[in-house]
């Protein structure tokens, strides 16, 4: 009888020591428990030492930490009709764990399909050349759109980055070929400005020349000097026509 009873006592004890066991929850810094009663959501609880009533008490354990996954390359037509591949990468965290328990199954899986058509949806309203050089700009606008949609689970989207744009190699080509006349085109217009520049600036000199006479000389000066200075075999000099003038009518008049 006395073995019985201490048979007995020693497995209360162990019962007893399970039972607290079990009703002991450690949460970690960046873990929260969701704690259900009955069924019934109780209370998010944590960090630290947690007791859970066993049998009427449940808890879900949630991570706040952020979590990054890469988006699987996505089938694009852009506005203007080309077909790309892209992929990105996705930042998002759980910042109300009660939603992310109750309102959505798997939350994981859940903002990752829709990472996948809000990737389609954002870049199919733009045109290739947009999603290549306003690449900052589409990032901030598929961030904004996914964080409002996954906001009614807990979730905060921080950040999505555009990783790759893949594109075949006959558009590659197109692209380089329109790059060159790009490129021929500011040329020319370069060239053109510049002619028109200097031809305005040739204007204002022959006004002012033909303003000051004592200029117009010291310009034939100049110009007598830049003649010396080369190695030519034979220089002609010009001769100012008011000088060529005024000889002539000296000369040629007749004498009374």
């Amino acid at each position: 009888m006395i073995g019985f009873t201490f048979g007995f006592s020693s497995i209360l004890i162990l019962l007893v020591a399970a039972l607290i066991a079990s009703s002991v929850r450690i949460f970690r810094e960046y873990e929260r428990g969701v704690v259900f009663m009955l069924g019934r959501f109780w209370k998010v609880k944590g960090p630290g030492l947690v007791l859970i009533v066993p049998i009427v008490q449940q808890a879900v354990r949630m991570d706040l930490r952020t979590v990054v996954f890469d988006v699987p390359p996505q089938d694009v037509i852009t506005r203007d009709n080309v077909s790309v591949k892209v992929n990105a990468v996705v930042y998002f965290r759980v910042v109300d764990p009660e939603k992310a328990v109750i309102q959505v199954a798997k939350y994981f899986e859940a903002t990752s399909q829709l990472a996948q058509t809000t990737l389609r949806a954002v870049l199919g309203k733009h045109d290739l050349d947009q999603l290549l050089s306003e690449r900052e700009q589409l990032n901030a606008d598929i961030q904004k759109v996914l964080d409002a949609q996954t906001d009614a689970w807990g979730i905060k989207v921080s950040i999505v980055e555009i990783k790759h744009v893949d594109i075949n190699e006959t558009m590659i080509r197109a692209i380089a070929r329109q790059a060159e006349a790009e490129r021929e085109r500011r040329a020319k217009v370069i060239h053109a400005e510049g002619e028109l520049q200097a031809s305005q600036q040739l204007l204002q000199a022959a006004q002012t020349l033909a303003q000051q006479p004592q200029a117009m000389q010291l310009r034939y000066l100049q110009t007598l000097t830049t003649i010396a200075a080369d190695k030519n075999s034979t220089i002609v000099f010009p001769l100012p026509i008011d000088l060529v003038s005024a000889v002539m009518e000296r000369f040629g008049k007749p004498s009374a």
